[in-house]
């Protein structure tokens, strides 16, 4: 075997061990976590996004310790190692390819992040170095695990509708399907859209469905219904779909209603969701632009009917 196919072989030894001890941990941290929380929550937490990345490039530079590899080596082949992680995970884990999408920056950082840390590690050859940082990971692992994760967020969106409130109202309480194009980038690759929205009765109590572009359906209970006012809803059954599954629950949804005197409405769309997947402020920012985008696309084809009716 010439230098150049030991040094590859070496490389992806180093990938490989890498990511079958990070399935081993994501895997046992969530296993854990269905234990360890009292309503089977599925809980995907920091843990798996950020100390476990951080692990596979700190044993990714163990492998390639003595192969003299330069800065652009380390990134080029840690970026190498996050793709692999997220076809495993696609395969094994059974995550969603737009989950996946959505965690591939975060995983991607902190391998690299971790295949720095372990170049300076084992090229010092420092055991007191070494030992500090596996016990550092080793009790934020711990203290991740056991910590309490709860996170609730509300995503708000105002629009003024040029029609007056008489007109909007029917719409808001049910609507016959949406025809136009998709603008948001997720939904133009094939992440779902809401598409039409039925009810059982017009009163509280009475059901409602939120379909949305491949057949999914959400199951709605309208609690406040106010004509020309107000219409609240709590989702009472949601699609148990990769994408969703122990990652969000949509709690609830809100159409607020003001007449403004001069023809025109007011129409405010609200939703409430609860996260199961940390850290939360980098999730967050996905998730309130996926809730922002499902409000838009229902709140344009309101205005749109309601304006065109006028």
């Amino acid at each position: 075997m010439n230098p150049s196919q030991s040094k590859t072989r070496v490389i992806l030894t180093g990938i490989l061990v890498s990511n079958f001890v990070s399935l081993v941990l994501v895997g046992a941290n969530k296993f854990l976590w269905v234990k360890l929380d009292s309503a089977g929550d599925d809980v995907l937490i920091l843990s798996s996004f950020v100390l476990v990345p951080i692990l596979v490039g700190i044993i990714s530079a163990y492998f390639w310790r003595n192969l003299h590899l330069k800065t652009w080596g380390y990134i080029g082949w840690s970026t190498l190692n996050t793709f692999i992680a997220i076809i495993l995970s696609f395969l094994f884990l059974e995550e969603g390819a737009f989950c996946l999408i959505i965690v591939s920056p975060l995983i991607l950082v902190f391998t690299v992040t971790g295949a720095f840390v372990g170049r300076v590690m084992f090229r010092q050859r420092n055991k007191t170095l070494k030992s500090t940082v596996f016990g550092i990971l080793l009790l934020a692992f711990i203290a991740d695990t056991l910590s309490e994760h709860e996170h609730v967020r509300m995503v708000s969106d105002t629009m003024i509708v040029n029609a007056p409130i008489e007109k909007v109202w029917p719409l808001v309480v049910e609507y016959e399907p949406i025809t136009a194009k998709e603008n948001y980038w997720f939904f133009k690759i094939g992440l779902p859209s809401p598409v039409q929205s039925t009810v059982d009765g017009h009163h509280a109590g009475a059901g409602r469905k939120c379909i949305f572009s491949n057949g999914y359906v959400f199951d709605e209970k309208m609690i406040v219904y106010k004509p020309n006012e107000e219409l609240t809803f709590d989702i009472t059954h949601q699609p148990r779909d990769p994408e969703i599954m122990g990652h969000i629950d949509i709690l609830r949804g809100q159409f607020l209603l003001k007449d403004n005197g001069d023809g025109t409405t007011t129409l405010i769309g609200n939703s409430w969701y609860k996260l199961y997947i940390f850290p939360g402020w980098y999730f967050d920012l996905w998730s309130e632009s996926i809730t922002r985008n499902v409000h838009l696309r229902v709140m344009e084809h309101i205005k749109m009917i309601s304006e065109n009716d006028v």
